[in-house]
């Protein structure tokens, strides 16, 4: 059993995950610093000092913290940001080196040849178009179901 947990702890994609996780705490402390000790003061002076964290709107013996509520949805963005800025700078670095690679793969002169393809046998249309009342009928038909015009094209091929 702690064989098992063991190689559980140590496969790649779990330590990654903790690793993130731990970044991420910090990441979260520096944002909420950043929220707390600059932004929201700043907006407090072009909003006449007000202090969001101080903001409280009172219900009988309930109080609602909105300013509180309003700091955390700041926080909130600005790491969501973050995350989307750093996702969409990893997609681009990994769609630019899948295209190098493909180029790289290519040029070499290591890479496998690419057999000719074989010639294709062409598909016999399934409908065609009535020349008399334009409908779609089906290909092999000496009539149209629709007008029932014969079809000469047809029933010449069909005598041979």
């Amino acid at each position: 059993m702690w064989k098992e947990f063991k190689e559980f702890a140590t496969k790649g994609n779990i330590v990654d995950m903790a690793i993130g996780v731990i970044i991420g705490g910090a990441f979260q402390k520096i944002v909420t610093s950043l929220v707390n000790d600059l932004i929201m003061p700043t907006i407090s002076i072009f909003t006449g000092k007000v202090d969001f964290s101080n903001l409280v709107i009172t219900v009988g013996g309930a109080s609602i913290q909105y300013g509180s509520f309003i700091t955390t949805v700041v926080d909130f963005l600005i790491i969501a940001f973050s995350i989307f800025i750093v996702i969409r700078s990893i997609n681009k670095l990994s769609n630019s080196t899948k295209e190098n690679m493909e180029k790289l793969a290519k040029k070499s002169k290591f890479s496998k040849k690419v057999k000719k393809k074989e010639e294709e046998v062409p598909v016999e249309p399934k409908t065609k178009k009535c020349p008399y009342c334009y409908s779609e009928i089906d290909y092999h038909a000496t009539r149209c179901p629709h007008c029932t015009s014969m079809l000469e094209e047809n029933v010449i091929k069909s005598e041979l």
